[in-house]
C-alpha cells in the first residue's frame, strides 16, 4: 500500500506502508545505529519524533521483548529502507511488521533513505507528515505548524517503583528512562528508587538516599514545561548529595547550574560517536541520542566531530551527554557507573 512523507520544506517522498496504515505528523530525525533498533524503538527519548534508520535492513534479529528498554514504543513513526520479513534470531518472538501493528505504530518502508537523510543532514531536522494519499498544501502546512512540548511528562512514570537490592540506594529521577539505567546501577549492588519528573525534591530525600540519578528523556530542556524539575534539581544540588546526569539529566543539571543549551542541526543519533574525556585525553565511543546540547566553552568530556560539551563535572556531580548504559552501543564508558558508585562512597553512602 503506498505511503507519502512530506518534509515541512515541500519535499514529497514515495514509499510503502509496513506496520500500522494512517497518517502522523512528527520531527523528523536520523539515528545511524547499525543494531539496537529495539532498544531505539522503545526509547522515550525518541517521543514525538518520526525515526530514520540509516542502515538499509532493519529486523533480521526479530523481536525481543528483554531488550526493551521501556514498556512502550516512544517513536511516532518509524522509516526504513528494507524491513526484514524473515527474521532469524534464537531469541527472537516475532517480527518488527507485526510487533508495529500490535502497537499502532506506522512504518514507512521503501524509500530512498539515503537521500532523506542528506536532506536532514543539508537543511536540518525538520517536521514531515506520513499520509495515505499524495499530500496537498493542508499536510504541509500541519507539517510545518507541529511542535513538541511537555515531553518529559508524557514519558515519565506516574508512579514510585523499585530495583535491585544492594547498600546503596539511589533515587533515579524518571524523564523518560532507558531500562538499562536502573539495570545499570543494580547490577551494582544499588537499590533503585524510580520517581515521577514532578515529585518535589523533599520527597526525594524522604528515602534517604545515597545519591541521584536524572534520567534521559525528550523535547527540548529548556521548554518552560521543564522550569519545576530545574528547580527540584537546585534543592536536590543543596542537599550535598552525589547528583549522576545522563542524556536529558545532563541537560537539565546545566541549566539548574547556569548553564544554557541550544538546538542542533541534526543532533547525534548512534552508536559510533567519539568523544574525548579533557582530562585524559582518551576517547571513547559512545552510544547518543540527542537533539539538544549544553553551550559550554569547555567541558569533562568533548565531542571529537563538532567539539560540542557532552559532560560537565561539578565535583561531587558529573553529567554525560552520551549513554554510559550502552543500550544499544559499546561498553566504553560503562565505567562511568563505577565512578558514580565511587563519589557515594566517598560521600558516605556505602
Amino acid at each position: 500500500m503506498k505511503a507519502y512523507l512530506i518534509l515541512e520544506n515541500g519535499i514529497v517522498m514515495e514509499g510503502e506502508f509496513f506496520g500500522a496504515r494512517g497518517e502522523i505528523t512528527g520531527e523528523v530525525v536520523f539515528t545511524t545505529g547499525m543494531t539496537g533498533y529495539l532498544e531505539t524503538l522503545t526509547d522515550q527519548s525518541y517521543y514525538g519524533q518520526i525515526v530514520l534508520q540509516t542502515f538499509p535492513l532493519i529486523g533480521n534479529y526479530g523481536v525481543i521483548p528483554s531488550d526493551f528498554e521501556s514498556g512502550t514504543v516512544g517513536v511516532k513513526a518509524y522509516i526504513v529502507k528494507h524491513p526484514c520479513h524473515a527474521p532469524s534470531n534464537f531469541r527472537s518472538e516475532g517480527g518488527l511488521d507485526a510487533f508495529l501493528r500490535e502497537r499502532g505504530i506506522i512504518g514507512l518502508c521503501g524509500i530512498d533513505t539515503r537521500a532523506l537523510t542528506k536532506i536532514i543532514r543539508q537543511n536540518g531536522v525538520m517536521n514531515g507528515k506520513i499520509t495515505l494519499s499524495p499530500p496537498g498544501e493542508a499536510d504541509l502546512l500541519e507539517a510545518k505548524a507541529y511542535s513538541i512540548h511537555n515531553a518529559v511528562a508524557a514519558v515519565s512514570t506516574n508512579h514510585l517503583t523499585k530495583t535491585g537490592e544492594g547498600s546503596r540506594r539511589v533515587a533515579l529521577m524518571d524523564f523518560g528512562a532507558k531500562r538499562g539505567i536502573a539495570e545499570a546501577l543494580a547490577a551494582r549492588h544499588c537499590e533503585v528508587w524510580s520517581f515521577p519528573h514532578d515529585t518535589p525534591a523533599r520527597e526525594v530525600l524522604k528515602i534517604e538516599p545515597s545519591g541521584i540519578m536524572l534520567s534521559n528523556g525528550p523535547g527540548n530542556p529548556a521548554d518552560p514545561a521543564n522550569a519545576a524539575i530545574i528547580e527540584t534539581i537546585r534543592a536536590l544540588m543543596r542537599s550535598g548529595l552525589p547528583i549522576f546526569g545522563i542524556c536529558l539529566g545532563h541537560q537539565l543539571l546545566a541549566l539548574a547550574n547556569g548553564y544554557t543549551t541550544r538546538k542542533m542541526k541534526f543532533g547525534h543519533r548512534g552508536a559510533n560517536q567519539p568523544v574525548k574525556e579533557t582530562s585524559t585525553g582518551r576517547v571513547y565511543i559512545t552510544s547518543q541520542n540527542h537533539g539538544y546540547a549544553v553551550v559550554a566553552e569547555a567541558g569533562a568530556f568533548v565531542n571529537v566531530n563538532d567539539d560540542t560539551c557532552e559532560g560537565l563535572d561539578y565535583g561531587r556531580s558529573f553529567s554525560v551527554q552520551f549513554h554510559p548504559e550502552a543500550r544499544g552501543g559499546p561498553l566504553d564508558t560503562a565505567f562511568l557507573f563505577d565512578r558514580f558508585m565511587e563519589r557515594m562512597e566517598d560521600f558516605g553512602g556505602s
